[in-house]
């Protein structure tokens, strides 16, 4: 499914499957790569500085779950032109020439840092804009494409509800490679589940094992816990769950031009084998809380 929005066309996609076989969404909202002019001109930052805060090619890595009968939901406007993960009204002060909507949220920890829905900042910290931006601008982008977004990503899991009597969605980042800690070197994958709150604990710990027996340093929930996204969507005792899957980019990617390396492809197959063994096992992981429609 497409849908047709301004600059972008599409903005979105939803890759279906032949045959939706399974209650697991995968969700990749980070991984845009379509920059409009008029942003690239209103940017005091190149091209590529801008792409550092993309979830490079994370898409792509993940794009064999179609073949095994889960659909696959990307956007395709870059997070440092709007955030998905993010609530639609964390609006940063400080970036618009007017003030914000008296109901926006312009205190979260997010904003503070120039992350908010339309970021300030790109992710190491340098000013994305020459100067302010105007509201209105601002909020156009939360109507025409943050909205439909999400309202298609939430008829998808309803749908897949009705379907199976139950929904997981996989929400699909990479970080750049964490420093290590005391107990150990950096960690190749972060999985999130709100510290026990947004997914079934059987769900999680199924996709550390796996990732784990195909060599992966995992940790749960450090640095990254999940955002908006996993939290929101998250709703384990109404049959709907959600996790995040963050994947250092230094197993994949040259962290200088952003190019795919050697290590992508044997990723991405092991990606496919551990999400081929979730939607396999599954059916002993969560239950549906009532039999889904014929």
């Amino acid at each position: 499914m497409q849908q047709s929005i301004g600059d972008f066309d599409p903005p979105f996609t939803i890759f279906e499957p032949v045959a939706h076989l399974s209650p697991v969404v995968f969700n990749v909202p980070h991984a845009g790569r379509v920059y409009p002019q008029s942003f690239l001109d209103s940017a005091r930052l190149g091209p590529l500085a801008l792409r550092r805060s993309e979830d490079a090619w994370v898409d792509r890595l993940f794009a064999g779950v179609v073949q095994l009968g889960a659909p696959l939901m990307v956007a395709h406007f870059p997070r440092a032109y709007l955030d998905l993960n993010r609530e639609p009204g964390e609006l940063d002060p400080r970036l618009f020439r007017e003030p914000p909507p008296p109901d926006a949220n312009t205190r979260s920890a997010r904003v503070a840092g120039g992350l908010g829905t339309i970021p300030r900042v790109v992710g190491d910290g340098q000013e994305i804009y020459s100067g302010r931006i105007s509201l209105e601008s601002g909020l156009a982008r939360v109507e025409s494409l943050y909205r439909p977004y999400h309202r298609a990503l939430g008829l998808l899991l309803d749908r897949t509800v009705a379907r199976f009597g139950c929904a997981v969605l996989v929400d699909c980042h990479s970080m750049p490679a964490p420093a290590g800690g005391r107990r150990g070197p950096p960690p190749d994958i972060v999985l999130g589940d709100r510290f026990g709150m947004s997914c079934a604990p059987a769900l999680i710990a199924f996709l550390e094992s796996g990732f784990r027996r195909h060599g992966y340093q995992v940790v749960r929930n450090r640095p990254y816990a999940g955002g908006f996204i996993t939290e929101h969507y998250g709703a384990p005792a109404i049959g709907r769950h959600a996790l995040q899957v963050e994947i250092n980019r230094t197993l994949y990617m040259d962290d200088a031009t952003l190019a795919p390396d050697e290590g992508f492809d044997p990723l991405a197959r092991d990606l496919t084998d551990v999400c081929a063994a979730l939607l396999k096992a599954l059916p002993g992981l969560v239950m549906p809380l009532r039999h889904a429609a014929e």
